[in-house]
């Protein structure tokens, strides 16, 4: 079980399954959610998901696909939360830090690298995309 929430409080959940992968999105939009960092996610099952206290905000964009995204936070402190799309209606992707032990992510590859800006570090002896990975 891994739960997690904001960081003022308001928003808490739980996700009864280990994460499927962990990623490092290093695209525009992520970052300008972290605020200039690279995005840490880790992939869950949706249906594994239980949100237990509190109400996050959504919002939704057009990928480079063309497909909807989404990407939620908190509404009181700001806090980045989930993301998810149509893409891959069945995950969930959760941002490393909101979980209450981020030692639960472990990063395996990174994607969109081509908007990473030098100064992003990337492991090398990950799998790197320069979009997304092939589906698989």
């Amino acid at each position: 079980m891994h739960t997690g929430g904001c960081l003022c409080g308001a928003i808490r959940f739980e996700i009864a399954a280990d994460p499927l992968t962990g990623v490092s999105c290093h695209c525009r939009d992520c970052q300008y959610v972290s605020g200039g960092a690279e995005a840490n996610i880790a992939v869950f099952p949706r249906a594994a998901f239980t949100l237990r206290q509190g109400t996050e905000r959504v919002y939704r964009s057009t990928a480079d696909s063309g497909r909807e995204i989404w990407r939620s936070f908190c509404p009181v402190c700001g806090t980045p939360l989930f993301s998810g799309g149509e893409a891959h209606p069945d995950l969930l992707f959760v941002r490393a830090g909101c979980l209450d032990d981020p030692s639960a992510f472990q990063r395996r590859l990174h994607i969109w690298t081509d908007s990473a800006p030098s100064w992003h570090r990337m492991d090398d002896d990950l799998p790197k995309f320069p979009k997304n990975p092939p589906e698989r």
